[in-house]
């Protein structure tokens, strides 16, 4: 069991679902020495996140913050001092937690060592990227910042998710040694397509939330190739057009998503809490995924494309009985994409 100051601890889980219901409550799912693990590892993250998202700070300071932080996860590293202060009166819960960062990284330094060094090459590979981008995103003109191209959306999705992806392989495989060789090899393989496919399906979710605060994940080819530039995606003259460059997108999405059925299936059946967290988020994407293919104001900033909580606790519910069966597995995960009966 991980040790650390037991108020650290506490408000490590009491931060955690005001910044993410969702994995909040698929982490609970997890045996106890990974849950704790993990979550630090989500607020890790989280905190990158947040200082790379807000629009307060200009992209040096933000390379600088971010810059600390990486450095403070190493061993005998500075403190997060910098960080706090940088959010001297937060408004939101992510602001909280980055006001707070240093409990979190006391948290990670009590982490044992084989832990820390599965988390940290990770989360540092994170806070470059995000400064990379937010750096891209600063030097651009215009009202409206886009990527430029699909391969400038996988690196960024790669950074965001692709590396959570491959932590939380090594994570597994610390706490659950009867991933072998083999096994692990086939999960880090898959591991960056599996985050991918999750913030890709946030991205099609949040298109109309992110262009209100001027910024667009949908890349600018994509969008020249259906005769757009993004400034057109919500133009009502422009909705079939738009709907083929969204549909291009869920689709993309979708065969990421596949990859992750398949990292769900190459766990051992016998690591069943493992699987249920991992097939929760999964079930949970593929869902959403559905549901913005068949909304018709997916690009309307006044609709917002959520599951519902019912359906929250129905895919919970049936992961549960489902997660050590492949063929119940993928029999699920297509009725959800829309496949099956």
């Amino acid at each position: 069991m991980t040790g650390g100051d037991p108020a650290d601890r506490a408000f490590c889980r009491a931060i955690l679902p005001r910044v993410s219901r969702t994995f909040a409550l698929g982490i609970r799912l997890l045996p106890d020495g990974l849950e704790q693990a993990v979550r630090v590892s989500y607020l890790l993250c989280r905190i990158a996140d947040t200082i790379e998202d807000t629009a307060d700070l200009h992209a040096d300071a933000k390379a600088a913050l971010l810059a600390r932080w990486r450095a403070a996860l190493d061993d005998g590293g500075p403190d997060a001092a910098p960080l706090g202060t940088a959010f001297p009166g937060p408004r939101t819960d992510e602001e909280r937690l980055v006001r707070e960062a240093g409990r979190v990284l006391r948290c990670f330094r009590a982490l044992a060592p084989g832990e820390r060094a599965a988390i940290r090459p990770w989360v540092q590979e994170m806070s470059d990227g995000m400064a990379e981008f937010a750096a891209r995103r600063a030097g651009r003109d215009g009202p409206l910042a886009a990527l430029a191209s699909v391969a400038e959306l996988d690196r960024y999705c790669y950074y965001v998710a692709g590396t959570v992806g491959h932590l939380l392989t090594g994570l597994f495989r610390i706490h659950y040694p009867r991933i072998g060789p083999t096994c692990y090899a086939r999960l880090d393989g898959l591991a960056t397509s599996f985050g991918l496919g999750l913030q890709l399906t946030n991205i099609i979710k949040d298109v109309a939330d992110d262009r209100r605060r001027g910024w667009s994940f949908v890349p600018r080819d994509l969008c020249a190739a259906a005769g757009l530039h993004p400034d057109e995606l919500q133009l009502p003259e422009r909705h079939l057009d738009a709907r083929r460059v969204m549909q291009a997108l869920i689709a993309k999405a979708r065969g990421h998503l596949r990859d992750a059925l398949s990292y769900c299936t190459t766990l051992p059946s016998a690591a069943y809490r493992i699987r249920i967290f991992c097939l929760t988020s999964l079930y949970f994407a593929i869902r959403t995924l559905r549901l913005a293919e068949r909304d018709p104001r997916l690009l309307d900033p006044r609709h917002k494309v959520k599951i519902t909580r019912g359906d929250v606790y129905r895919t919970v519910a049936t992961t549960h009985v489902i997660a050590p069966f492949n063929p119940l597995v993928r029999s699920y995960f297509l009725r959800l994409a829309g496949a099956g009966p």
